[in-house]
C-alpha cells in the first residue's frame, strides 16, 4: 500500500493541518517508507515460531523480577472515612450520576 499526494492532502484537511509543499512531500516519502516497513514485515514467514513475550528472551533467559505481595500500611478505612459526607458498610456514599 502506498499513498499519492492527494491521500496526503485529505489526511492533513481531517487532521486540520497546513503543510507547506515541502513538508507534504516529506511526509509522503516517510509514510510511504512505514509502509514498506510493514510490508516486509509481513513477508517474513514465521511459521512454527513461538510468540516472545520480551523480545530479548531470544538472547537471555528473561524472568519477571517482582517482588512478594505483602501489605505494608495498617488498614486506616474509618480515619480515611471520617471526612466523608456519607458512608455505608466501609464503602463511601456518592450521589447518583446516571440515571
Amino acid at each position: 500500500m502506498s499513498l499519492t499526494p492527494s491521500d496526503i492532502a485529505r489526511i492533513a484537511n481531517l487532521a486540520r493541518l497546513e503543510l507547506q509543499p515541502a513538508e507534504s512531500a516529506r511526509m509522503l516519502a516517510q509514510i510511504n517508507g512505514f509502509f514498506g516497513l510493514v510490508e516486509t514485515m509481513r513477508s517474513v514467514d514465521t511459521t512454527g515460531i513461538e510468540p516472545l513475550a520480551h523480545p530479548y528472551a531470544t538472547v537471555q533467559d528473561v524472568t519477571l523480577r517482582l517482588r512478594d505481595d505483602q501489605v505494608s500500611e495498617p488498614n486506616q478505612r474509618e480515619a480515611n472515612q471520617r471526612s466523608a459526607p456519607a458512608v455505608e458498610n466501609g464503602l463511601f456514599l456518592v450521589p447518583k450520576v446516571i440515571e
